[in-house]
């Protein structure tokens, strides 16, 4: 089964903006993903996710997760994250992830996955890969959904994502404060 089938035969897709096949023969998908269902208030009716990760960009084959990047509001997230999605990592996977309550980069190994941990401030996730990854959003502007997914995932496989090599339990200790500035009108 892919990631694509078992997202939505679980009912785990949020508020997506693309799913589907990329022009390489690999599919992507951009949305946000359930870690932990709303309560149930009525048959039809659902509260909003308790848990998600958010402004999630995936890339896979028919089996395997080659490229994840997504927010988590807290480092506290990763683990009920990656116990629903495990099944769909590999060693090589490449996963970048923004977390809003860390004080410090870090990347960890967790049940032989590379996990790149970065602090989010106040951009999004699509920026920060845009930056890591060296590309200006001009070069992308007249690309097509897919073709942006692909080029974003081919720019970060030319750069190094990692950080300082730590323990899951000292990227535990790296936990504070959110750190995400909520952007509005002032």
């Amino acid at each position: 089964m892919s990631i694509l089938e078992y997202i939505k035969e679980q009912d785990l897709v949020w508020q997506p903006s693309f799913s589907g096949k990329l022009g390489s023969g690999l599919v992507g998908y951009r949305g946000a993903l359930i870690i932990e269902e709303g309560k149930q208030i009525s048959p039809d009716r659902k509260l909003p996710p308790k848990i998600q990760a958010k402004q999630v960009i995936l890339i896979a084959d028919d089996t395997k997760i080659k490229f994840f990047s997504s927010e988590l509001e807290s480092i506290l997230d990763f683990e009920p994250f990656f116990e629903k999605y495990k099944a769909f990592f590999t060693p090589e996977s490449l996963v970048i992830l923004y977390v809003t309550d860390l004080n410090k980069n870090g990347s960890f190994v967790y049940e032989d996955v590379n996990i790149n941990a970065y602090v989010l401030d106040e951009s999004s996730v699509w920026n920060e890969l845009l930056e890591l990854a060296d590309l200006e959003k001009s070069t992308l502007k007249k690309l097509s959904s897919e073709d942006k997914l692909e080029a974003i995932y081919e720019g970060l496989l030319e750069v190094d994502c990692a950080e300082t090599d730590m323990s899951f339990e000292q990227i535990l200790n790296l936990k504070g404060e959110s750190s995400k500035k909520i952007m509005g009108a002032v």
